[in-house]
């Protein structure tokens, strides 16, 4: 989940320590690709960096563009394949809305439901903890997104 502050804004909307952030979810991927007895390959890891170089999503070309200039291939099964797995161990989403990529916030080598901010302003992308209602029982959930679209505070305040 997002950590947000004091103010309960999630972190990804507020100045934080980047740097850190991407140590710490780099240090996560590792630990769960173990766990999970997979391996974090060369493209897997540049592709989950470059998810990582900024909150906001990317489309599968874009990052294959980034791949193909650093030498990992420029065929469109170099990037799907290493979303794909992204995906599929947790360390990254889909946002169906956008058709694009984000490095998920809690990668803890887990399912869970998450629900997306997506700031329409700067493009910034929030991942916090989404609670799904009340269901009918015998009904077993196996994916759920919600995305949501509107201004972060940041850009709220520019608005006005």
């Amino acid at each position: 989940m997002s950590i947000p502050d004091p103010s309960g804004t999630p972190r990804e909307f507020e100045p934080h320590d980047h740097a850190h952030c991407v140590s710490d979810a780099m240090a996560s991927a590792e630990r769960i690709c173990a766990e999970l007895g997979v391996r974090l390959t060369p493209v897997r890891r540049r592709t989950l960096e470059i998810l990582l170089e900024g909150h906001r999503p990317m489309g599968a070309y874009d990052v294959l563009e980034r791949l193909g200039e650093e030498g990992y291939g420029s065929k469109p099964p170099v990037a799907y394949r290493a979303l794909g797995f992204l995906v599929e161990n947790g360390l990254a989403h889909r946002i169906e809305r956008l058709n694009a990529f984000v490095a998920c916030s809690r990668a803890r080598g887990q399912s869970h439901a998450p629900a997306f901010l997506i700031c329409r302003g700067c493009g910034m992308v929030a991942e916090i903890a989404a609670g799904l209602p009340e269901l009918p029982e015998g009904f077993r959930v196996e994916k759920a997104t919600v995305e949501a679209e509107g201004l972060c505070v940041s850009c709220q305040g520019a608005a006005a």
